[in-house]
């Protein structure tokens, strides 16, 4: 595969994928990538559109769009959502998308938001592995799970060895890629746009949209590879206490993902890291959704007969429910981002002694955490 120069185009109504023939391929096997490409068009103006990278692969070319809007500053605090890292996991884009084009046509008369993004950045990069998700894979055209790519190793012996990662074969599912091999394009890009994004912000929200793994919607947070707390389990802790509040009624199950199993080669383990490493750095909290796919297969059987059932509603009226359902979480994490000092302040946390609680419900023996 290869990649066009990393270039940022404010308009791209004259950008067109390939001829007209694939576009037509595209819309039949990949209508997310057209309607990303349309939205950037059609809303010239409102948003800046990058095009972080050109994936080439199954005889088309893959442009991989990223979307910003709100303020210039750089250290202003930002929340990132992020879509489509396994291409059979549609329905994360799907949610994206459904979420950008409503932040678009609010922009045009919603003062309230208007004033939020004054202080803040909000971004969406939603459709990370594009040729995965044309071919029906999980992985990218190279057989490398995204998820699996980085180079950072799990601690101890992993209690699911296949799943947490393998280098034995692109024919295995979760491979992570060749040993001491360079990050996977797609993955490259995501890094890139989360350095040049995000690094510098004194206070950044990541919610990285998946499916899979249970009846219940989960958010997981680091660490993938560890079993160690994550460095701000206090700060997560503050945030589900907030997000029980503002959304009683809802259906997250707020842990870290090192309670189910550990992997090798976590991307946003690999990207926190990093990031704390830098001087200065500000606070950076990676979400990973995980929707609950088998309750859609629960009210639907039949559709686990299919690749793409497995993971995602296939009647339109559960799409629909899905999508709307999720807005109100994204609406939440944008509000978080942006008044960040109204709940993640040091001395409130430490008060209100959210590190030992975090400790008790996530990381001691026996703890449990029943959601909202």
């Amino acid at each position: 595969m290869a990649t066009a120069p990393v270039s940022a185009l404010p308009m791209m109504s004259n950008l067109k994928l390939n001829s007209v023939s694939s576009r037509l391929e595209l819309s039949r096997r990949l209508p997310e990538l057209i309607e990303l490409e349309d939205l950037a068009g059609q809303f010239a103006g409102k948003t800046v559109v990058t095009t972080e990278a050109v994936i080439a692969a199954h005889g088309q070319e893959f442009p991989l769009y990223s979307y910003a809007f709100g303020s210039q500053d750089i250290r202003a605090p930002v929340v990132a959502f992020i879509g489509g890292v396994h291409g059979l996991e549609r329905v994360g884009t799907n949610v994206a998308i459904s979420y950008l084009k409503m932040v678009i046509e609010l922009l045009a008369w919603d003062k309230g938001l208007q004033h939020l993004l004054s202080r803040c950045r909000l971004l969406f990069f939603p459709l990370v592995n594009p040729a995965g998700m044309y071919a029906k894979t999980r992985s990218n055209a190279n057989g490398v799970d995204l998820m699996r790519n980085a180079p950072i190793e799990a601690e101890g012996v992993l209690k699911f060895p296949l799943l947490g990662g393998q280098r034995r074969s692109p024919l295995l599912p979760w491979y992570r890629g060749e040993a001491g091999a360079a990050l996977e394009l797609e993955a490259q890009a995501l890094e890139r746009f989360v350095r040049r994004e995000l690094f510098s912000s004194r206070f950044s929200l990541i919610l990285d949209m998946h499916s899979g793994f249970g009846l219940v919607d989960r958010l997981w947070f680091p660490f993938a590879y560890t079993s160690r707390p994550f460095d701000h389990s206090a700060l997560m802790f503050a945030l589900k206490v907030r997000l029980d509040r503002a959304l009683p009624n809802h259906f997250y199950q707020v842990e870290p993902q090192s309670r189910h199993y550990l992997t090798h080669g976590d991307l946003w383990d690999y990207l926190f890291l990093a990031q704390r490493a830098e001087p200065g750095a500000g606070t950076m909290l990676p979400l990973t959704l995980e929707m609950g796919s088998w309750l859609w297969i629960k009210k639907n059987p039949r559709q686990v007969f299919s690749a793409l059932g497995v993971f995602n509603p296939v009647l339109p009226h559960r799409l629909q429910r899905t999508l709307r359902r999720h807005h109100a979480l994204l609406d939440f994490l944008l509000r978080m981002a942006a008044s960040h000092d109204n709940w993640a302040d040091p001395a409130t946390v430490a008060a209100a002694n959210y590190g030992g609680k975090a400790q008790e419900l996530w990381y001691n023996p026996g703890s449990s955490d029943a959601g909202g």
